[in-house]
């Protein structure tokens, strides 16, 4: 596939260079701000669960210096 989209930029070295890092670029800023929104209600990602110990801490409340 990668062969194919080389073949198919327009324009000698420079150009197909510039021609990848514009596709690479379109890609990411389609995953980012199109895909990744529309599906981040789907992912686990926010799942997190903490364990709290269930006593209080020993440590004395920080008391305020002169």
């Amino acid at each position: 596939m990668y062969v194919w989209i080389w073949r198919h930029i327009p324009g000698g070295l420079p150009g197909k260079l510039i021609g990848s890092l514009v596709l690479f670029l379109g890609a990411c800023a389609l995953l980012l701000f199109i895909v990744f929104p529309r599906i981040q209600d789907k992912l686990p990602f926010n799942d997190v669960t903490i364990d709290r110990p269930s006593h209080s801490s020993s440590s004395p409340s920080p008391s305020p210096h002169p």
